[in-house]
């Protein structure tokens, strides 16, 4: 009678372990989500277009969304959603500049539906955990903005140098290898044409 007892309660305490690991990692994807269609919304806004074959910003948000396993409805929803078929919510893009901890520069990427509000958030954490918040370009001038692609050695056929070489061949900026990985860099606005030039090498 213990023993029966005693395995109902271990086949309980698993499960409930399973569904509380799967509850968060269900609440990390939606929050991933959540962030990947609020940069589709801009991709939207300043490509000027929701169709992704004349939108290389829009393009590169969906390779992302797919990389990171989002189901193609949600796409389809979230395109939807932005691109007014359902009605429009107007996130913007706004840097905010400032100091962390020690006096690191920081700067904080956002996207919004209300400015105030969020560089009241973010002056409040700069103050809170940091030395607070500067003047725009105050240390915008210490950072560099690159497209940075992760490739898994593993998913590959190829050597390191010749990787390199399709990689320099496709437009990237540099190049470097580990042990598990080779990193892409490009700038900015080359992110997407260098993405599809190496996913056509394979």
């Amino acid at each position: 009678m213990n023993k029966e007892r005693i395995d109902t309660m271990s086949g309980h305490s698993k499960w409930h372990n399973i569904a509380k690991r799967k509850g968060a990692n269900d609440a990390k994807k939606a929050k991933i989500f959540t962030k990947i269609g609020r940069e589709m919304a801009i991709a939207i806004k300043e490509g000027g277009s929701p169709n992704p074959d004349i939108n290389g910003r829009l393009r590169d948000v969906i390779a992302k969304a797919k990389a990171n396993n989002m189901p193609n409805d949600n796409i389809k929803r979230m395109l939807d959603k932005y691109s007014g078929a359902n009605g429009n919510v107007d996130y913007e893009a706004i840097n905010y500049e400032g100091y962390g901890v020690g006096g690191v520069a920081v700067i904080v990427e956002t996207l919004t539906d209300n400015r105030n509000r969020t560089a009241a958030d973010v002056r409040h954490l700069l103050d809170k955990f940091g030395a607070g918040m500067g003047a725009t370009g105050c240390v915008g001038w210490q950072f560099d903005q690159k497209g940075v692609m992760i490739v898994d050695r593993e998913e590959l056929d190829k050597d390191e140098d010749e990787v390199m070489m399709l990689a320099l061949d496709a437009g990237a900026e540099d190049f470097q290898a580990d042990e598990q990985t080779f990193t892409i860099y490009t700038s900015p606005a080359d992110f997407g044409t260098v993405r599809e030039a190496l996913e056509g090498q394979g």
